[in-house]
């Protein structure tokens, strides 16, 4: 069996040497503990306390979410706002899938269903640790795959986010195969293969952006070809047990889901104010440049307007709100905040972000606005977007500065979901 499994290495190494396929390596994100300490620990009030006195000495220290030491790291993993449970993969809040994300998830075979546990192919994109999808020959699965459908408009993909064998307990893990090569394809052309460590943790690989580029017209990109992405069994890791491959969660993040709701007033650069739906490319808005702390005009670049949901709330002293992604950053006249600084800080070129909290102060064009409550929404709606801007990357949003959140990943940006109006 040895023997074998160094045959199939060298076949899979030639192929994508043969084929001219890159071979990725994953970036380790967050460990996966769920015992029932673990459990138990997770957003608990114990853990709410000392995530606060964690945030309380960051501020009071000036520290930014990228200063903080691996025990203060720790602390904060039993603690999220936008998660209700500790088996959640996504957050109530804003993310990639506010734009839409993929249409439906397909498998060459899968497992049947045993007693309560089903192992279907849309388990493998459920958002959640519980469920997985088992492959359904026998043998190693080696050949069989998922595959994921999106809609011509659907966001651009530029990361693949794998939650690799089946993760639910430690001993679910050991005794199931996992994989240790997928092959990925896009609109059936081999495109990469993801090399996945064999461990219990989050692996996310960074690709070029997948789907269609053009977004400038929405009914023009609606009439174009869909797409899909392929995820191959290639090789893998070898079950305690059983012979059965699990991937527990294949999601993605990306582009394209930056966006404003209807009615949003945006400053333009005679100090006059417009409805973001009536922007245009070209229209002069007023940007701020943090470097001389200066209003300046700008050009928009680039327009946008999918749909979002799941949203945060920020309401203010006097009596106006405002509506973003978790890991939308605000100006408090010192330095950038968001309610999810660490997405902030990873995927942003942003690199002193602070937690946004009760109290804060944000800064406007004429002053500051005092936070008062921060509240989850749910519903859908459509939004438009200031993708790109000619210069800065601040500009108003009734009357608050916010950022454009451009990329770290050079000619890219994305400013993430926000509205703003006046409470009833």
């Amino acid at each position: 069996m040895k023997i074998l499994h160094i045959i199939l290495f060298i076949w899979t190494s030639s192929a994508v040497l043969g084929q001219n396929i890159k071979t990725l390596e994953p970036t380790i994100g967050a460990k996966l503990d769920f015992s029932p300490e673990s459990i138990a620990r997770y957003n608990s009030p114990e853990s709410w306390r000392k995530c606060d006195e964690v945030w309380k000495n960051l501020d009071k220290e000036g520290r930014s979410y990228k200063e903080i030491t691996s025990d203060e790291k720790e602390i904060l993993r039993h603690c999220d706002e936008a998660k209700e449970n500790i088996w959640m993969t996504e957050g109530s809040g804003c993310s990639w899938y506010c734009g839409m994300g993929p249409m439906g998830v397909t498998a060459s075979s899968y497992l049947a269903s045993q007693g309560n546990n089903s192992y279907r192919p849309e388990n493998a994109h459920d958002f959640s640790y519980k469920n997985a999808w088992v492959e359904g020959v026998n043998g190693y699965g080696i050949g069989e795959y998922l595959e994921y459908h999106f809609a011509p408009e659907s966001p651009r993909v530029n990361k693949i986010v794998v939650i690799n064998g089946y993760v639910k307990s430690k001993s679910a893990w050991e005794n199931n195969s996992r994989v240790k090569l997928l092959k990925m394809y896009v609109d059936d052309k081999p495109f990469a293969y993801l090399y996945l460590k064999d461990i219990r943790a989050v692996q996310s690989f960074s690709v070029p952006p997948i789907g269609n580029g053009d977004r400038n017209d929405l009914e023009a990109l609606k009439k174009k070809d869909s797409w899909k992405i392929k995820f191959e069994i290639a090789d893998v890791y070898k079950g305690l047990k059983y012979d059965d491959v699990v991937i527990t969660e294949i999601s993605f993040d990306g582009l394209d889901v930056h966006c404003l709701a209807r009615g949003t007033k945006i400053t333009l650069a005679n100090g006059q104010t417009r409805n973001i739906e009536w922007l245009s490319v070209g229209d002069e808005i007023l940007s701020y440049n943090l470097e001389n702390n200066l209003f300046e005009p700008s050009v928009i670049k680039e327009l946008a307007s999918p749909v979002h949901d799941n949203l945060m709330k920020i309401i203010f002293k006097d009596g106006s709100a405002i509506i973003a992604t978790a890991d939308h950053p605000f100006y408090d006249g010192n330095g950038w905040r968001s309610f999810d600084p660490q997405k902030t800080s990873l995927e942003y070129r942003f690199d002193h972000v602070r937690k946004l909290q009760l109290g804060n102060r944000l800064q406007t064009v004429s002053g500051w606005v005092e936070i008062v409550a921060i509240k989850h929404l749910n519903n859908s709606q459509q939004t438009y977007t200031i993708v790109k801007l000619e210069k800065n990357n601040a500009f108003i949003a009734n009357d608050l500065i916010t950022g454009t959140e451009t990329l770290r990943e050079p000619g890219f940006k994305r400013s993430h979901a926000f509205n703003t109006k006046k409470n009833p």
